[in-house]
């Protein structure tokens, strides 16, 4: 121990402090896949991985484009006289190209119903790396932002962990469908200012992770008024935009701020990322789209420290120039979407397990409150234990995303293939007792001090699934630590 501590004053503060959130059982959940990763044939009993909000189903389509159009990549024969000059690109504006391009997207998203100046893209490591910029922008150590619960759990590493800002939950409950109201956000702001907290701003996320949903115009416009009246900053994470599946069609704040007569634009920011859109996280692009100009200044001296390669800008230039397979892409991509999420939410139907009404994202929220042996957050976390310890799916607790009700549960139904798909569906039948010829689970099986226990076993890169290493642990094979 004397050691550690050693170790640990030879570092900064930033470096070894708890806020990155990885104690959380979001991460839990994570490393109990990493140490028993399910395989169709290898590993057949292992966890199946559905804490994972990625979207690979409409891949094939990019995979398509690339082979027809190889002049796009510097590392053909048609594209290696780009070669010199990407290899070269150090402008931290990004390719005039790449901006047009991104632009042009965001506005094809939103049905061309707003124009994107692209100027105004400042670029980010991903969506991370964008939420991260706004927030050095905007904030100093100590201000707070309001953020409608339930949120994505990884904000509190995104926005806080190195700027030192923090989040005030704005509480919104089941009884709307967790539709954010003002009078929650007045409550959130009022309380924040009589506990002498600068708040600078609030946070939404639409479409909602984990919710899945979209907000109404109201809403919005509701929203923006409020950021308005109170002279703070509103940030848009919109990085779900496209995968809107059903009605309502999707709603940017960027449309209604455009028809509001009074309306402080300088105070509205978006973030933006292809990660979630085109599926390619991978790539590393985030956006932050900025109406105020010191903003989009300060931000782009910011980015040096998360610029977006120019290989990758000089292929996403072309793939997104490329009208004709955006509007296919969009369209087919919203389609497989929907019949995944349907199928799913089916599946569920028919063992009585009901999920939020959802139209967007790549995950939908379980309501397994019936389920519970207390109802209680306790509770959450005993049957939590059980689904990953006993069913093996990676599901993720509503705790995590700070819900303030037991028993909702994010389940992210897009990463996977559908043989994977109807596993998941069987275990969960399994475990409800619905299963003809099939044992359910023993629920005198639950106890509030289970543990999570996992095979040891390792596998080779031949074996090893494709989502073995999570994006988000530091530490990728550590040991799962105890779940609380």
């Amino acid at each position: 121990m004397a050691l550690r501590n050693k170790s640990f004053e030879l570092l900064s503060e930033i470096a070894t402090n708890d806020k990155h959130g990885e104690n959380s059982p979001y991460f839990d959940g994570w490393k109990a896949y990493e140490s028993n990763p399910f395989h169709p044939t290898q590993n057949p009993q292992g966890v199946i991985q559905m804490g994972l909000a990625e979207n690979p189903l409409s891949l094939d389509l990019i995979e398509e484009w690339i082979k027809k159009n190889p002049q796009a990549s510097i590392c053909t024969r048609e594209g290696v006289n780009w070669f010199r000059y990407i290899a070269n690109f150090q402008d931290y504006h990004g390719l005039p190209e790449f901006r047009n391009a991104v632009a042009n997207f965001m506005s094809k998203v939103r049905g061309e119903r707003v124009r994107f100046d692209p100027d105004r893209i400042v670029m980010g490591g991903g969506a991370t790396g964008a939420n991260e910029l706004i927030m050095f922008c905007l904030a100093n150590p100590g201000d707070a932002f309001l953020v409608p619960s339930p949120y994505y759990p990884a904000f509190v590493r995104d926005l806080c962990w190195r700027t030192k800002a923090q989040l005030i939950p704005v509480e919104c409950h089941s009884s709307n469908n967790f539709k954010i109201t003002m009078e929650a956000l007045e409550e959130a702001y009022a309380k924040a200012k009589d506990g002498n907290i600068n708040v600078k701003g609030l946070i939404i996320t639409n479409p909602s992770n984990p919710l899945g949903t979209t907000m109404d115009e109201e809403t919005l416009r509701s929203i923006v008024g409020f950021i308005n009246e109170n002279n703070i900053h509103l940030v848009c994470d919109e990085i779900y935009s496209a995968t809107v599946f059903r009605a309502p069609c999707f709603v940017s704040v960027s449309e209604v701020m455009q028809e509001m007569e009074h309306c402080n634009k300088d105070l509205i920011h978006i973030v933006y990322s292809l990660s979630k859109d085109l599926g390619i996280p991978g790539l590393r692009v985030g956006i932050v789209y900025s109406y105020n100009d010191e903003v989009v200044n300060n931000a782009r001296k910011m980015s040096s420290f998360g610029l977006v390669s120019t290989q990758t800008q000089f292929f996403l230039a072309a793939l997104l120039s490329d009208n004709e397979f955006v509007e296919r892409f969009l369209a087919e991509s919203a389609r497989r979407l929907g019949a995944r999420h349907n199928h799913f939410t089916k599946g569920l139907e028919k063992v009585n397990i009901t999920c939020l009404p959802s139209n967007a994202g790549l995950f939908f929220w379980m309501n397994l409150r019936s389920l519970l042996k207390e109802k209680t957050f306790e509770g959450e976390m005993m049957l939590w234990r059980v689904i990953i310890n006993e069913v093996k799916l990676n599901v993720s607790p509503g705790s995590a995303f700070n819900c303030p009700e037991p028993g909702w549960y994010r389940v992210c139904f897009a990463n996977m293939d559908d043989e994977t798909v109807d596993v998941a569906l069987k275990r969960i039948r399994a475990f409800v007792g619905k299963e003809t010829g099939k044992k359910p689970v023993e629920l005198k099986r639950w106890k509030s001090n289970l543990r999570l226990s996992f095979s040891s076993r390792m596998f080779d890169e031949s074996v090893m699934s494709p989502h073995m290493m999570s994006p988000h642990s530091p530490m990728p094979h550590s040991p799962l630590v105890r779940a609380t």
